[in-house]
């Protein structure tokens, strides 16, 4: 067995690499990239707070496209082949999931599960109302989308595409939604554990219809079976046995007044497992992840850990989920009227039937009004759980590049409305009258 990868030829300032690239190669072009990745980030991140007041993790999520094709492979394409070569993208994809998986177990030790307890009959009616009235909608708009050449794989069926649709507009970027709620001050808050609990529901009803879609379109009704079947028992088992499982962990902490090695590598080995439990399922990492950092001891642990973990996955590995879609989204290929008058449609469905359906739903079971506002804004955000839905749309040959940039464009654009919106309706209104404390950062 060989080990070297087959590319074209190329010339990385002193790096020749004739017919095959090395693993050693690929080491070279891969600490390249992410030396580029990391200064656009932070430039671009930067430049989105001083100028827009978005999150940094915005600016990061702008910075992966403006990296792909849209931008720099518009301005610089030899460039940006020699920096981003097609074979070194599995790699980038490998630390893409790692990167959200790893992220979202450090929101669930945030997570404050008393307050969904508290707050569970408006989580459930939000986000009940967040995923079937996009879906309604999307049934509505898909057999107009379809009679447009190049959206859909030609083998489509109508209820096929009409359930990814309404996937792609129903789903909230839990992910992102969590960074948000974090910058914001919104972590330990009713509305901030709402939002989040609301998502969390949202993205697992939305994976598991892309479960139903995938099954139908050539991967076989097991598929389907497997990932909502091991979704439910994945949950019911950590809801049942983690908190024992992981108890002691924190009596480990007291004993050597902190995080010793071996307590972090098994914290460590408990998330690659619970990772590859959903990914392997069919219903993705970040679940694993987020459910496994939900039941672990709060408290002193779960801070202490979270700060351990926190700046190396958010700093360095979250990057490269965004440039690995950034790299898959075309911009330019929407390049006709008819194209734009479609991508202007879809966003206004989008973010009418999610922010209205949402909040509805909050009035109706009690929150106040500006509450219900912060919420209907925040869970129009989708950026990184629509980029990941939309990649695997796209690898699996169900929407065609054309569409898969459409739907990008509608995922910045819910995202980075999302945060501006929430500060307009709830933010400066609750800094005003104290339930949300001045320092907070206001991004």
């Amino acid at each position: 067995m060989t080990d070297t990868l087959s590319v074209p030829l190329r010339d990385f300032g002193n790096l020749e690499i004739d017919a095959f690239m090395t693993p050693q190669e690929l080491s070279i072009v891969f600490f390249a990239q992410l030396a580029v990745i990391l200064v656009a980030c932070r430039v671009v991140g930067w430049l989105g707070k001083r100028f827009l007041g978005q999150p940094q993790v915005v600016g990061e999520m702008i910075a992966g496209v403006c990296l792909g094709p849209s931008l720099f492979g518009l301005l610089a394409p030899e460039l940006q082949s020699l920096i981003f070569p097609k074979e070194s993208q599995p790699i980038l994809f490998v630390g893409a999931q790692l990167a959200v998986g790893l992220y979202m177990f450090i929101v669930g030790l945030t997570f404050d599960t008393s307050h969904f307890v508290s707050r569970a009959k408006s989580a459930a009616a939000v986000s009940i109302s967040g995923i079937a009235f996009p879906f309604v909608c999307a049934f509505l708009i898909t057999p107009w989308l379809l009679q447009t050449p190049g959206l859909f794989h030609d083998k489509l069926a109508t209820w096929e595409a009409q359930l990814f649709m309404g996937a792609c507009i129903a789903i909230t970027a839990f992910p992102m939604l969590a960074r948000i709620i974090h910058e914001k001050g919104l972590s330990k808050s009713p509305l901030g554990t709402l939002a989040l609990s609301a998502g969390a529901i949202d993205d697992a009803g939305a994976w598991c219809v892309l479960a139903i879609v995938l099954a139908s379109f050539g991967g076989g009704p097991m598929v389907a079976i497997a990932a909502i079947g091991g979704a439910f028992i994945f949950a019911i088992f950590m809801g049942l046995f983690g908190r024992k499982l992981t108890a002691p962990l924190a009596k480990m902490m007291e004993r050597d007044g902190g995080i010793s090695e071996i307590s972090l590598a098994y914290v460590l080995i408990a998330f690659a497992l619970c990772a590859f439990a959903m990914d392997i399922a069919g219903i993705h990492a970040v679940f694993g992840g987020f459910v496994l950092g939900a039941v672990m001891p709060k408290g002193k642990f779960s801070e202490t850990l979270r700060e351990k973990l926190e700046p190396v996955t958010a700093v360095l590995l979250l990057p490269l989920f965004f440039t690995y879609s950034g790299l898959h989204t075309q911009l330019t290929l929407v390049n006709t009227w008819n194209l734009f008058f479609i991508a202007l449609v879809i966003l206004a469905v989008s973010i009418a039937a999610k922010g209205l359906a949402c909040y509805a739903a909050a009035r109706l079971t009690g929150e106040d009004n500006r509450t219900a506002m912060g919420i209907g804004a925040l869970m129009n955000a989708r950026g990184l759980m629509e980029l990941i839905i939309l990649n695997i749309g796209l690898q699996r040959g169900i929407i065609e590049p054309a569409l898969f940039s459409i739907m990008v464009v509608m995922a910045i654009v819910t995202t980075l409305m999302a945060g501006p919106l929430f500060e307009l309706v709830y933010g400066r209104h609750a800094r005003a009258t104290g339930l949300l404390p001045e320092t907070t950062k206001q991004t």
